[in-house]
């Protein structure tokens, strides 16, 4: 039998992806129920969440989850509600996070919008692994937990308060992987590019700067986040950021923002 034939145990493993709604979030959770894993989607949206179950491979095993994880007690609503659905979470996957809009560069992204964005991206996903991993813990379960960051940890993105969060979380995953090995929780780092998902509109002709030549789509990433989810394929594999972005990193493309008249 191949490696890649039974790369989960749907028998025992279950997931729970937030950001399902739309973008890199659903093509990851719509890729999970493929594979036969019984698996929470959570968004803030109850109609893309709901457009998500229905159109995946398996809706049976989708189940539908509505909130916003901004909320501390969203947070802890989402726990309770998954054990009830699914029992023990095994594979946790942090999508979410708030829109973007351009107008946010240093001089005007208000606070409110600035704390939102860690609140969703940093407070959220550490609660919430924090909380799956004690539970995994207790009964000596593994588990693997699965982090989207950013490029723009990294590269300026005139977007502050996006840029800060997804370090912020490039590191959590890092604390987080140094602390849960020793219980056989892996944690990592998925690193997207310029994916046509979620929200985000990228200027076509950014793709001159992507040696791979073209925008890269949600569905790019659903193969390479089972790869690191997967227990049987990526067992020695944590603390890692993996980079999906068809070279993208290799250039800094990005100018100063327009300040306009200040």
């Amino acid at each position: 039998m191949s490696l890649f034939d039974q790369r989960f145990d749907p028998a025992r493993e279950a997931a729970l992806v937030t950001g399902a709604g739309n973008g890199i979030g659903r093509a990851i959770a719509q890729a999970l129920v493929g594979e036969g894993v019984r698996t929470i989607f959570a968004d803030i949206n109850p109609q893309t969440v709901k457009a998500a179950v229905e159109s995946s491979p398996r809706p049976e095993l989708a189940v539908p989850w509505v909130g916003d994880l901004a909320d501390p007690k969203a947070c802890e609503a989402l726990l309770a509600d998954a054990i009830s659905a699914v029992g023990q979470v095994t594979h946790f996957v942090h999508s979410a996070s708030p829109p973007r809009r351009e107008a946010d560069h240093a001089l005007a992204v208000g606070q409110e919008t600035w704390e939102r964005m860690r609140a969703v991206n940093v407070e959220a996903g550490f609660h919430l692994a924090r909380e799956l991993a004690r539970k995994l813990i207790a009964t000596k379960q593994p588990g693997s937990f699965l982090f989207l960051t950013s490029l723009h940890a990294e590269t300026p993105r005139n977007l502050p308060h996006y840029s800060a969060a997804k370090a912020a979380m490039a590191m959590l995953v890092k604390e987080l992987a140094k602390t849960l090995g020793r219980f056989g929780i892996r944690v990592n780092a998925l690193v997207p590019g310029a994916i046509a998902a979620g929200g985000f509109v990228a200027d076509p002709a950014l793709a001159r700067h992507i040696p791979l030549g073209h925008l890269g789509q949600a569905e790019d990433l659903a193969p390479i986040a089972l790869a690191i989810l997967s227990n049987r394929i990526s067992a020695y594999v944590t603390g890692a950021a993996i980079v999906v972005d068809g070279g993208l990193s290799l250039t800094n493309w990005f100018e100063p923002p327009d300040l306009g008249q200040l």
